[in-house]
Protein backbone atom coordinates (compact mmCIF):
# COMPACT_ATOMS: atom_id res chain seq x y z
CA UNK A 1 0.00 0.00 0.00
CA UNK A 2 1.29 3.48 -1.07
CA UNK A 3 1.84 6.06 1.83
CA UNK A 4 -1.28 8.54 0.42
CA UNK A 5 -3.69 5.55 0.72
CA UNK A 6 -2.71 4.16 3.76
CA UNK A 7 -2.92 8.07 5.16
CA UNK A 8 -6.74 7.94 3.22
CA UNK A 9 -7.20 5.33 5.49
CA UNK A 10 -6.00 6.11 8.50
CA UNK A 11 -7.89 9.29 8.60
CA UNK A 12 -11.07 7.76 7.68
CA UNK A 13 -11.02 5.35 10.36
CA UNK A 14 -9.72 8.08 13.02
CA UNK A 15 -13.33 9.55 13.07
CA UNK A 16 -14.99 7.16 16.11
CA UNK A 17 -18.46 6.75 13.73
CA UNK A 18 -16.52 5.26 10.96
CA UNK A 19 -14.14 3.36 12.77
CA UNK A 20 -17.51 1.85 14.96
CA UNK A 21 -18.90 1.00 11.70
CA UNK A 22 -15.88 -0.61 10.37
CA UNK A 23 -15.13 -2.72 12.92
CA UNK A 24 -19.06 -4.01 13.51
CA UNK A 25 -18.15 -4.96 9.47
CA UNK A 26 -15.10 -6.66 10.57
CA UNK A 27 -17.23 -9.15 12.98
CA UNK A 28 -19.52 -10.43 10.29
CA UNK A 29 -16.53 -10.58 7.70
CA UNK A 30 -16.36 -11.60 4.94
CA UNK A 31 -20.10 -11.58 4.64
CA UNK A 32 -22.00 -8.24 4.45
CA UNK A 33 -24.63 -6.27 6.57
CA UNK A 34 -27.68 -4.35 5.13
CA UNK A 35 -27.60 -0.62 5.98
CA UNK A 36 -30.38 -0.44 8.42
CA UNK A 37 -28.80 -3.07 10.21
CA UNK A 38 -25.88 -1.47 11.11
CA UNK A 39 -28.03 1.87 12.00
CA UNK A 40 -29.77 -0.40 14.27
CA UNK A 41 -26.59 -2.17 16.11
CA UNK A 42 -25.11 1.37 16.78
CA UNK A 43 -27.76 3.32 17.18
CA UNK A 44 -27.12 5.87 14.23
CA UNK A 45 -29.27 7.71 12.00
CA UNK A 46 -29.56 6.84 8.14
CA UNK A 47 -28.45 9.90 6.83
CA UNK A 48 -24.96 9.96 9.43
CA UNK A 49 -24.41 6.33 8.73
CA UNK A 50 -24.68 7.15 4.72
CA UNK A 51 -22.01 9.56 4.90
CA UNK A 52 -20.20 6.50 6.94
CA UNK A 53 -20.29 4.24 4.53
CA UNK A 54 -19.61 6.82 1.78
CA UNK A 55 -16.70 7.59 3.24
CA UNK A 56 -15.34 3.95 4.29
CA UNK A 57 -16.05 2.80 0.75
CA UNK A 58 -13.47 6.30 -0.82
CA UNK A 59 -11.12 4.99 1.23
CA UNK A 60 -11.36 1.18 -0.24
CA UNK A 61 -11.71 -0.15 3.07
CA UNK A 62 -15.99 -1.36 2.71
CA UNK A 63 -17.38 -2.65 -0.64
CA UNK A 64 -21.07 -2.37 -1.71
CA UNK A 65 -22.97 -5.33 -3.12
CA UNK A 66 -26.32 -5.73 -4.36
CA UNK A 67 -28.51 -8.77 -3.62
CA UNK A 68 -31.80 -8.72 -5.38
CA UNK A 69 -33.39 -5.45 -3.78
CA UNK A 70 -31.02 -5.31 -0.82
CA UNK A 71 -27.61 -3.56 -0.70
CA UNK A 72 -24.73 -5.19 1.53
CA UNK A 73 -21.96 -3.52 2.74
CA UNK A 74 -18.63 -5.84 3.82
CA UNK A 75 -15.10 -5.22 4.52
CA UNK A 76 -12.34 -5.23 1.54
CA UNK A 77 -10.77 -7.97 3.07
CA UNK A 78 -7.72 -7.24 0.50
CA UNK A 79 -7.51 -3.54 1.13
CA UNK A 80 -7.54 -3.97 4.89
CA UNK A 81 -4.81 -6.97 4.72
CA UNK A 82 -2.47 -4.32 2.84
CA UNK A 83 -3.31 -1.38 5.18
CA UNK A 84 -2.13 -3.73 7.89
CA UNK A 85 0.87 -5.01 6.27
CA UNK A 86 1.90 -1.36 5.61
CA UNK A 87 1.77 -0.45 9.51
CA UNK A 88 3.42 -3.66 10.44
CA UNK A 89 5.99 -4.11 7.88
CA UNK A 90 6.28 -0.38 6.49
CA UNK A 91 5.89 1.93 9.10
CA UNK A 92 6.82 -0.77 12.04
CA UNK A 93 9.93 -2.14 9.63
CA UNK A 94 8.55 -5.63 10.78
CA UNK A 95 10.23 -4.94 13.91
CA UNK A 96 9.17 -8.53 15.59
CA UNK A 97 8.14 -6.64 19.06
CA UNK A 98 4.98 -5.60 16.38
CA UNK A 99 5.03 -9.26 14.42
CA UNK A 100 4.86 -11.34 17.68
CA UNK A 101 1.10 -10.99 18.35
CA UNK A 102 0.88 -12.53 14.58
CA UNK A 103 3.46 -14.89 14.35
CA UNK A 104 1.27 -17.48 14.85
CA UNK A 105 -0.97 -16.57 11.75
CA UNK A 106 0.82 -18.65 9.09
CA UNK A 107 1.64 -21.66 11.02
CA UNK A 108 -0.15 -25.11 11.93
CA UNK A 109 -1.21 -25.78 15.33
CA UNK A 110 1.18 -27.78 17.44
CA UNK A 111 0.11 -31.35 17.71
CA UNK A 112 -3.17 -30.47 16.16
CA UNK A 113 -3.59 -34.27 15.74
CA UNK A 114 -3.23 -35.03 19.29
CA UNK A 115 -5.62 -32.32 20.39
CA UNK A 116 -9.38 -31.46 21.85
CA UNK A 117 -9.88 -28.04 20.52
CA UNK A 118 -12.48 -25.84 22.66
CA UNK A 119 -15.25 -24.94 20.48
CA UNK A 120 -17.80 -22.19 21.84
CA UNK A 121 -21.04 -20.76 20.15
CA UNK A 122 -22.35 -17.27 21.05
CA UNK A 123 -25.58 -15.73 20.43
CA UNK A 124 -27.81 -13.31 22.68
CA UNK A 125 -30.05 -15.40 24.48
CA UNK A 126 -28.22 -19.46 24.66
CA UNK A 127 -31.41 -21.04 24.55
CA UNK A 128 -32.03 -22.50 20.69
CA UNK A 129 -29.14 -21.76 18.09
CA UNK A 130 -26.08 -22.22 20.15
CA UNK A 131 -27.36 -25.07 22.31
CA UNK A 132 -28.10 -26.96 19.41
CA UNK A 133 -25.01 -26.21 18.24
CA UNK A 134 -22.80 -27.31 21.61
CA UNK A 135 -25.19 -30.44 20.94
CA UNK A 136 -24.45 -31.62 17.56
CA UNK A 137 -20.35 -30.64 18.26
CA UNK A 138 -20.37 -32.29 21.50
CA UNK A 139 -21.80 -35.62 19.67
CA UNK A 140 -20.50 -35.19 16.26
CA UNK A 141 -17.00 -34.05 17.41
CA UNK A 142 -16.39 -37.99 19.34
CA UNK A 143 -13.91 -36.91 21.64
CA UNK A 144 -11.94 -34.54 19.20
CA UNK A 145 -13.90 -31.50 20.25
CA UNK A 146 -15.26 -29.89 23.61
CA UNK A 147 -18.17 -27.84 22.74
CA UNK A 148 -19.21 -24.93 24.63
CA UNK A 149 -22.01 -22.33 24.40
CA UNK A 150 -23.29 -18.59 25.83
CA UNK A 151 -25.17 -16.24 25.39
CA UNK A 152 -24.67 -11.96 25.73
CA UNK A 153 -28.31 -11.98 27.37
CA UNK A 154 -28.55 -15.54 28.71
CA UNK A 155 -32.74 -16.80 28.85
CA UNK A 156 -33.55 -18.39 32.38
CA UNK A 157 -33.61 -21.24 30.83
CA UNK A 158 -33.16 -23.32 27.30
CA UNK A 159 -36.59 -22.96 25.04
CA UNK A 160 -38.98 -26.63 25.06
CA UNK A 161 -38.69 -26.83 21.37
CA UNK A 162 -35.03 -27.19 22.03
CA UNK A 163 -34.89 -29.55 24.09
CA UNK A 164 -37.85 -31.63 22.46
CA UNK A 165 -35.92 -31.64 19.12
CA UNK A 166 -32.86 -32.36 20.15
CA UNK A 167 -33.95 -35.46 22.17
CA UNK A 168 -36.04 -36.15 19.20
CA UNK A 169 -32.21 -36.44 17.40
CA UNK A 170 -30.90 -38.82 20.14
CA UNK A 171 -29.13 -35.82 21.66
CA UNK A 172 -28.31 -36.15 25.07
CA UNK A 173 -29.22 -32.58 26.80
CA UNK A 174 -27.95 -33.79 30.52
CA UNK A 175 -26.21 -29.80 31.39
CA UNK A 176 -27.60 -28.14 28.48
CA UNK A 177 -28.57 -24.79 30.60
CA UNK A 178 -28.58 -21.38 29.22
CA UNK A 179 -25.54 -18.96 30.52
CA UNK A 180 -23.93 -15.88 30.31
CA UNK A 181 -20.71 -15.84 28.36
CA UNK A 182 -19.34 -13.85 30.96
CA UNK A 183 -18.61 -16.94 32.51
CA UNK A 184 -15.98 -18.01 30.17
CA UNK A 185 -13.84 -14.73 30.93
CA UNK A 186 -13.55 -15.68 34.23
CA UNK A 187 -10.14 -16.96 35.67
CA UNK A 188 -9.39 -20.58 34.73
CA UNK A 189 -12.27 -20.76 31.81
CA UNK A 190 -10.89 -23.04 29.45
CA UNK A 191 -8.67 -21.74 26.15
CA UNK A 192 -11.11 -21.24 23.26
CA UNK A 193 -9.73 -22.70 19.66
CA UNK A 194 -13.00 -21.32 17.65
CA UNK A 195 -15.56 -19.09 18.39
CA UNK A 196 -18.60 -18.74 16.63
CA UNK A 197 -21.64 -16.71 16.42
CA UNK A 198 -25.19 -18.27 15.18
CA UNK A 199 -27.02 -14.75 15.91
CA UNK A 200 -26.75 -11.10 14.34
CA UNK A 201 -27.65 -9.64 17.20
CA UNK A 202 -24.44 -11.37 19.30
CA UNK A 203 -21.74 -10.79 15.89
CA UNK A 204 -23.23 -6.83 16.44
CA UNK A 205 -21.93 -6.41 20.09
CA UNK A 206 -18.78 -5.12 20.96
CA UNK A 207 -17.16 -7.66 23.10
CA UNK A 208 -13.98 -7.42 24.50
CA UNK A 209 -10.99 -9.90 21.81
CA UNK A 210 -10.85 -13.27 23.66
CA UNK A 211 -7.17 -14.14 24.92
CA UNK A 212 -5.12 -16.51 22.85
CA UNK A 213 -6.45 -15.53 19.05
CA UNK A 214 -9.29 -17.70 18.53
CA UNK A 215 -10.66 -18.21 14.84
CA UNK A 216 -13.28 -16.48 14.79
CA UNK A 217 -16.64 -16.69 12.23
CA UNK A 218 -20.21 -15.80 12.00
CA UNK A 219 -22.44 -17.97 11.73
CA UNK A 220 -25.92 -16.27 11.56
CA UNK A 221 -29.00 -18.18 11.30
CA UNK A 222 -32.86 -17.06 12.15
CA UNK A 223 -34.19 -16.90 15.65
CA UNK A 224 -35.98 -19.88 15.24
CA UNK A 225 -37.56 -18.96 18.80
CA UNK A 226 -39.22 -15.83 17.26
CA UNK A 227 -40.97 -18.13 14.48
CA UNK A 228 -44.88 -17.29 14.99
CA UNK A 229 -47.73 -19.50 13.80
CA UNK A 230 -48.76 -22.67 14.90
CA UNK A 231 -47.01 -25.65 16.86
CA UNK A 232 -46.19 -27.37 14.02
CA UNK A 233 -44.64 -24.42 12.09
CA UNK A 234 -42.86 -22.93 14.81
CA UNK A 235 -41.58 -26.51 15.49
CA UNK A 236 -40.80 -26.40 11.37
CA UNK A 237 -38.95 -23.46 12.02
CA UNK A 238 -36.77 -25.40 15.21
CA UNK A 239 -36.16 -28.44 12.27
CA UNK A 240 -34.43 -25.97 9.80
CA UNK A 241 -32.33 -24.19 11.93
CA UNK A 242 -30.87 -27.69 13.48
CA UNK A 243 -30.28 -29.15 9.95
CA UNK A 244 -28.65 -25.92 8.98
CA UNK A 245 -26.01 -26.40 11.81
CA UNK A 246 -25.49 -29.95 11.17
CA UNK A 247 -24.68 -29.77 7.98
CA UNK A 248 -22.08 -26.47 9.36
CA UNK A 249 -20.87 -28.84 11.52
CA UNK A 250 -20.48 -31.60 9.96
CA UNK A 251 -18.30 -29.35 7.42
CA UNK A 252 -16.45 -28.20 10.22
CA UNK A 253 -15.73 -31.61 11.59
CA UNK A 254 -13.92 -32.89 8.79
CA UNK A 255 -11.65 -30.22 8.06
CA UNK A 256 -8.40 -31.23 8.03
CA UNK A 257 -7.50 -29.32 11.11
CA UNK A 258 -3.41 -31.33 11.80
CA UNK A 259 -2.64 -29.72 8.43
CA UNK A 260 -4.03 -26.35 7.80
CA UNK A 261 -2.93 -22.79 9.01
CA UNK A 262 -4.65 -20.22 10.60
CA UNK A 263 -5.28 -18.55 7.24
CA UNK A 264 -6.65 -21.37 5.37
CA UNK A 265 -8.92 -22.39 9.00
CA UNK A 266 -10.47 -18.89 9.13
CA UNK A 267 -10.69 -19.55 5.49
CA UNK A 268 -12.29 -22.55 5.88
CA UNK A 269 -14.70 -21.45 8.74
CA UNK A 270 -15.93 -18.06 6.87
CA UNK A 271 -17.08 -20.64 3.96
CA UNK A 272 -19.23 -22.84 6.17
CA UNK A 273 -21.28 -19.86 7.00
CA UNK A 274 -22.55 -20.19 3.57
CA UNK A 275 -24.23 -23.78 4.07
CA UNK A 276 -27.71 -23.41 4.70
Amino acid sequence: METNDAAHALSTLGHPGRLAVFRLLMRFAPRGVRPTEIAEALDLKANTLSHHLSDLAAAGLVRAERQGRNLFYAVAMDRTEALVGYLALDLGRGRPQLLSPLHSADQPAENASDRVFTVLFLCTGNSARSLMAEAILRDLGQGRFRALSAGTTPRAEPHPMTLTLLRRNDHDVTGLRAKPVSELRQQGAPALDFVFTVCDSAASEDCPPWPGQPISAHWGLPDPARAEGTEAERALAFARTYAALHRRITAFTALPLATLDRLALQDGVDRLSLLT
